[in-house]
């Protein structure tokens, strides 16, 4: 499971226009538009037994944190630009440190109700593609640095459970379990 801020469709439908017509030109396996999210924090196991302790945590640290603007832009990749393999598209927000906190509170969540959250330092990105080998990524960066796409209003994260293998292609299967409201 994850905990993700999803952004609405026409955020996505826009960034799949400007993506679209440029995907032929490299052997990336590209993530379905669908699935394109910004991790707040990542849950390896949740036992059924306590899925309703994480919601119930969620929603109060989802409440506690304000709305705000955002927009996708900019890009990068992981785990550089010299040997990407992984090539991301980048989040503008009005409240890059609010975002960061609700990422905190998310984990701490997930900690207080007794799951492991991944430990890893937040960095708000959406996965847009990924290599099976490094590749030299420049020019995809390059690509996205120039994009900058419709604002859109943050207002929910939602508690997301991940079905590998079950979607087209065997790509995972995204299911929404929650969504929280978040305040204002």
């Amino acid at each position: 499971m994850f905990v993700a801020v999803r952004p609405p469709e026409p955020a996505v439908e826009d960034l799949e226009a400007f993506l679209d017509v440029r995907r032929e030109q490299a052997a990336f396996r590209w993530t379905l538009p669908e699935h394109w999210h910004l991790t707040l924090a990542f849950l390896a196991e949740v036992p059924e037994r306590v899925l309703d302790d994480v919601e119930e945590r969620l929603a109060h640290v989802a409440g506690r944190h304000r709305a705000t603007e955002a927009r996708i832009t900019g890009g990068g990749a992981f785990p550089h630009v010299g040997a990407a393999k992984v090539i991301w598209a980048g989040l503008d927000v009005a409240d890059p440190a609010g975002l960061g906190h609700l990422a905190t509170g998310c984990r701490a969540a997930a900690a207080k109700a007794g799951v492991a959250p991944d430990g890893q330092r937040f960095r708000p990105h959406l996965t847009l593609a990924r290599t099976g080998r490094s590749v030299e990524a420049t020019r995809w960066v390059r690509l996205l640095d120039g994009y900058r796409g419709p604002a859109w209003t943050v207002g929910e994260v939602a508690l997301v459970a991940s079905h590998l293998g079950e979607g087209p292609q065997r790509r995972p299967r995204y299911e929404t379990v929650a969504t929280f409201p978040l305040h204002g």
